[in-house]
Parts: structure tokens; sequence; C-alpha cells
């Protein structure tokens, strides 16, 4: 393969072009490439390119501080977005709610899957996910807004039963985030709390014709980095970003590095420090005793993030599986601006993967956080 580019996050900034389809990776506060999220921010606000890109991302990126998916949240830099999560972003949220570019919501886990259908080349993502809801076109197909009128969802008929076929697009430029890469651009993911959907992304957008820049802690000579531990190969990778500030590289924003979360080492059980009793930890504790014995379960974004602590805190955790759509299995998951990670993961997932497993019927129970929820059961 040969040695790919070590180049700077401004330098990969000025790979992006105006009008360019680009996407990242990121779970709310992890895993996100900030130094080049912040280059490509910094370079439109000197020079108001690169404008009317589309972005594409299928989880939550961002932590409603400015970071992920927000430092693009600039009139004019984007003319299309499609995400899976935009509770995060809430200043790219205003600049949809004003109808300032187009915007679709779609459901997470096909997103994260569409990845790997672009990769292969197919026409799209076709599933039963999201039938006879907002994403299925005969209601609102995920459009956000009023300047939002294509229609990327389409109903399809597959042996005599409806599905959504969610219409593949092309890729110029992905940003992803990566532990180590070797000179060869073969890159691990060790030090990551969840391995998210780097690896789609990263096929997606090389057999897509694009680019793929992959923001790193050190790059290291070619040979060193055990195979096994290597997600991206150097075959998807044109130019590599060591990131110099550590803030801009952290496990999760603003928190030091834990092991315990990427399974190089487990904390002992009752050695964690528990959350202070509030209104949130009493829901937590009430939802806690619905959980059934036996069963895997998956924990929403927002106040579901605290059962996990609620659970280790009874020692309920050995009763049931805990997990995340983001990928990790087992242990404990934690909230708030570490969601998305886990203390002591059984396994380790790809989300695309993980949302397959839930797809075909393996969860038993879940754990969502809503905004408004009627004596019916309906739900805003």
């Amino acid at each position: 393969m040969g040695k790919k580019p070590v180049i700077t996050a401004a330098e990969a900034a000025k790979m992006v072009q105006d009008g360019m389809t680009f996407t990242t990776s990121g779970f709310v506060a992890s895993a996100m490439p900030e130094a080049l999220n912040k280059a490509l921010e910094q370079r439109f606000l000197e020079s108001g390119s690169p404008k009317d890109l589309t972005l594409f991302y299928a989880a939550a990126q961002g932590n409603r501080d400015g970071s992920g998916a927000d430092h693009f949240a600039h009139e004019g830099m984007l003319k299309r977005v499609i995400g899976g999560h935009y509770n995060m972003v809430p200043e790219l949220g205003k600049l949809i709610n004003a109808d300032k570019l187009e915007a679709y919501n779609l459901p997470q886990g096909t997103l994260s899957q569409l990845y790997r259908d672009i990769a292969g080349h197919k026409v799209g993502h076709i599933t039963h996910v999201g039938l006879n809801t907002f994403a299925d076109p005969r209601i609102e197909g995920g459009k956000l807004n009023r300047v939002t009128t294509e229609d990327i969802v389409e109903v399809v008929e597959v042996l005599g039963e409806e599905r959504l076929l969610y219409k593949a697009l092309k890729f110029d430029i992905g940003f992803i985030r990566g532990s180590y890469a070797d000179e060869n651009g073969n890159v691990t993911l060790e030090h990551e709390c969840c391995t998210l959907e780097a690896t789609s992304i990263a096929q997606a957008v090389k057999n897509s014709g694009g680019k793929v820049v992959v923001q790193v802690e050190k790059v290291v000579q070619h040979g060193d980095l055990d195979p096994k531990l290597v997600k991206i190969p150097g075959i998807y990778v044109d130019a590599i970003v060591v990131c110099e500030n550590k803030e801009d590289h952290a496990q999760c924003q603003g928190c030091e590095y834990d092991g315990s979360m990427t399974g190089d080492f487990h904390v002992p059980l009752g050695s964690l420090e528990y959350p202070p009793m509030s209104a949130k930890k009493i829901i937590g504790r009430r939802a806690a005793m619905e959980l059934r014995p036996n069963s895997l379960i998956n924990l929403g974004i927002g106040m579901p993030g605290g059962i996990g602590s609620v659970a280790e805190e009874e020692g309920l955790t050995d009763l049931f599986t805990l997990s995340l759509e983001c990928g990790p299995l087992g242990g404990i998951p934690l909230g708030g601006i570490d969601f998305g990670a886990t203390i002591n993961p059984e396994a380790m997932y790809r989300m695309a993967d993980i949302l397959q497993l839930y797809d075909g019927g393996a969860l038993d129970m879940a754990v969502l956080g809503f905004a408004e929820v009627d004596r019916l059961g309906n739900v805003n």
C-alpha cells in the first residue's frame, strides 16, 4: 500500500469543496473527530467555504456545547443534513426550524446499516423499520421543515409485503476518529469506548470514490499494530491527522481516558461512585423495578442512561444484560456526558451489528426517554 500522508487538520479541511457530501463518525460526546470538525468550521468562518454541503451521520453527534455536528451550524455551510438524532446539536436545530437548510431525521440503525449498503453499491437499505411512522413517505418521510421536499425514502413491495427503501447516496469525503494508525494507514480503535460504524464509513466513502481522513492519537511504524485490533484497513485511508490537542481527542468530551470502558481492565463492582438521590434517580430506580431477569435490555439516551448505575448500586447487574445501540453489550452503561460508554463491557459490537441484532427480535426490553407521555402511552 505504501505510506499514507500525515497532514494537519487545516489541510484536511481544504479537501472539502463546495457542494460535497460528507460524513463523520461519533456517538453523542464520544468518538468524534473534533480536530477535523473544528478545522472545517474555522475554514468556513474565515473564507465562507466550503458551502452548500450535504452532511450525513447516523447517531447523535455533540454534547449541546457546540461540538460535533454543531460545528457546521452556520448559515450557508450546509445545504442538507440527514441524521438520526438532533437533540445534542441545538444550533443546527435552530437553522432547521428556521428553514435555512433541508433536513431529514431517519432511524439511526437504518442509517448505520445504509453505510454498508452504500459500500456494496446497492440501491439503498430495504427494511421494515419505519413503516407507518414519521419515516414513511406517506406520512412525513423524515422531513423536518417546509424547505425539505425530496423523498429520499420510498415504499416498495418485496415478496408481497411492504418495505421502505432508504435510498443510497455517494460520499465525497469522510472524517473518522481512530486510536492509532501505522504508516500505511491501518487504524485501530482500542481506546474508543464504542467502535460505532467507523469501518462501514470508510468502506462507503472509499467505494463511492471519495476520500477518507482519519484523526488519531499517534502514528506508529508499519507492523507495530496488532492486526486483530485493526478495524480500518489502510486500503480505505487517504490521509491521517494526528490530533495535537488532547481535548479534541478525549474518550468522551471533557473526560479523562478510562480503560474500564474499553476492556483494558475491569473495575471491581461496588467501587463506583453513585449519583446522589434526585428526581431523576427516583425515576431510574422505579424503572429498574420493571426489568425482568434473563433479559437483553436497551437503554436510551437521557434519564434511562442512569439505569446502569442504579442497577449496579442495587446489585442487579447479574440478573440481566444491559446494552447500548452504539455497540457495548453487558457491563454498566453510563449516562450523561458518558452516554455511549460502558464500564466493564462483555462485548463490543459495531453499531450496525447490534442494531441488526435488535431488529431481528433478540431485544427483550427497552428503557427509553420521552418528552411527554399521556395516560394511554401515546408519546410526543
